[in-house]
């Protein structure tokens, strides 16, 4: 293990080797460059005046904001001498696990591409370049022939994988725990009890004011959300994204959280941004990838039919045709367990030299995927600053839950919190539905991969990720799922099997998000 002082030096020189690299270091350098003409800076003196120049021009919060985000984006540095896949990794089987998902997945779209006699990449002609181009911005209208096409994996395919995952340490134990029997998670994780997930959410508890909570005994609905407005404001007057990100965990007023969500995510649209996304959407337009087709597929079933997002379809396809392009997003596989897949130019199969990540982002969608994408619609009507938020919460949250790892936000974790939450606080419930064969995790599944997108009305799922945001976490999923079974309880004694089970909780746009998870962690008995 690393001292305390050693891991510190080593963050910092972490996070000064990446900020060297990014654009906001040459921007303060120019600014220190130019302020030397200022007549307020004397040489015997030089380095002072720079600084209080810098933080008086507004470029020091700049900074410290960047340095909060790779704080909270990139894991403390391990070892020096620690091999480089326990960054991505620490558990070898789990490593092992996610490899052999990977080479399915691949395996899957590959004969996708020969079946289909498609190439996984081609140039497009120059007619087919024009007309796209020409109908960027209503490409909802397009309707080509996806019927041969099929999703690469669902959900309910990765929880099978899931639910054969094996620690080999103990797979010969004959002391198998509690949970190795009932649950269908049957790894070794340390997940949180509820008196750890009372401290950790403890903004959530029933004597903290919450925006759309309006029965607070102690100030007025109307009071509270008016203060908590101005406190918004001022906290993006000082553009500080520490104190966003502790202001958002009692919720964001709707005309507040775009702006709050960007500072957060230190997300600013810069000249260079837009420029940015329009190489990309230029990209799009050249070269035609078999990942469009999964796209257009993705979004024709999915928000395309859902009631509140098939009007955002255009959107969604323009962020996710750039997104596929997007080779910065590879540099989040650094922390993820997942490696960018690798295809090989024609004719050169097998050759290293020739091989290159496919698609170029290294993420291939699943069934569901554009579902990431559809809430944030609302809040940002920009293209450009709508891709940068999405890509910004995909590189830190969502890729989590897809990939198979040991992280605590991971989908393997929130899994087994679920079902300890259920098997500790709702015995009963979870016996009876395990013995109707109506294991709950294959119900909730699907709510927590998708982060809830499409299940919740649109206000109560923004109120959830402003908590996703607000604790860097997405335990908060598996604690909403459980929560969502213990309002549901009396209806779910009653069933006698999965398809029961599945229609009481079919519907879930009516639920109240803030109200659940309070009364699910404060208000039951302990």
């Amino acid at each position: 293990m690393l001292g305390q002082d050693g891991g510190l030096s080593l963050t910092i020189a972490q996070i000064v080797k990446r900020l060297k690299s990014s654009g906001l270091h040459s921007q303060l350098e120019r600014q220190a460059r130019l302020c030397l003409h200022n007549p307020e800076v004397k040489l015997e003196s030089l380095k002072e005046d720079i600084k209080e120049f810098l933080k008086t021009s507004g470029w020091e919060k700049k900074l410290q904001n960047a340095v909060y985000s790779e704080l909270n984006v990139f894991p403390l540095p391990y070892h020096p001498s620690a091999p480089p896949e326990h960054m991505k990794e620490s558990l070898a089987y789990m490593r092992k696990a996610q490899g052999n998902w990977e080479k399915r997945i691949l395996k899957s779209l590959n004969s996708m591409c020969t079946e289909l006699g498609i190439p996984l990449a081609q140039k497009r002609p120059m007619s087919e370049q024009k007309e796209l181009l020409n109908k960027w911005n209503e490409m909802g209208t397009d309707e080509p022939d996806l019927s041969l096409f099929r999703p690469v994996y669902a959900p309910k395919d990765f929880l099978e994988v899931l639910m054969n995952l094996r620690n080999p340490n103990y797979e010969n134990s004959e002391q198998l725990s509690f949970r190795n029997h009932m649950g269908l998670i049957q790894v070794p994780l340390k997940v949180k009890d509820i008196p750890e997930l009372k401290e950790y959410f403890s903004e959530l508890d029933l004597n903290t004011g919450q925006l759309d909570i309006d029965d607070s005994a102690h100030v007025p609905p109307e009071l509270f959300e008016n203060e908590h407005v101005r406190i918004g404001q001022k906290v993006l007057m000082e553009q500080d994204s520490a104190a966003a990100q502790q202001y958002v965990r009692q919720g964001c007023p709707n005309s507040l959280r775009a702006e709050l969500w960007a500072l957060i995510l230190n997300v600013s649209s810069q000249p260079e941004d837009i420029l940015y996304y329009e190489q990309l959407k230029s990209n799009v337009i050249q070269h035609d990838l078999l990942v469009d087709s999964l796209i257009y597929k993705d979004v024709k079933l999915t928000a395309s039919n859902d009631d509140y997002y098939f009007v955002f379809e255009d959107y969604l396809y323009q962020v996710l045709l750039c997104f596929s392009r997007d080779t910065s997003v590879l540099q989040h596989f650094s922390y993820n367990s997942a490696t960018p897949p690798k295809s090989y130019i024609r004719g050169k199969l097998g050759m290293e030299e020739y091989a290159v990540f496919y698609p170029p982002n290294g993420v291939i969608p699943f069934h569901g995927f554009s579902m990431y994408v559809a809430p944030l619609c609302f809040l940002y009507n920009e293209p450009s600053k709508l891709y940068q938020i999405f890509r910004e919460i995909y590189v830190r949250y969502f890729f989590r839950l897809h990939s198979i790892s040991s992280h605590p936000s991971g989908i393997v974790s929130l899994c087994l919190l679920f079902e300890s939450l259920l098997q500790t606080h709702l015995p009963q419930l979870f016996y009876h539905l395990r013995e109707i064969g109506a294991q709950p995790l294959r119900i909730s599944f699907k709510w927590m991969v998708r982060a809830f997108s499409g299940y919740l009305a649109t206000d109560q799922l923004l109120l959830l990720w402003d908590r996703i945001l607000g604790y860097n976490s997405l335990e908060i999923l598996a604690v909403l799922a459980a929560a969502v079974f213990a309002f549901r309880a009396v209806n779910l004694m009653e069933v006698t099997s999965l398809a029961a089970a599945e229609a009481v909780l079919a519907d879930l746009s009516t639920l109240k998000v803030i109200p659940l998870l309070q009364i699910f962690l404060f208000a039951t008995g302990t």
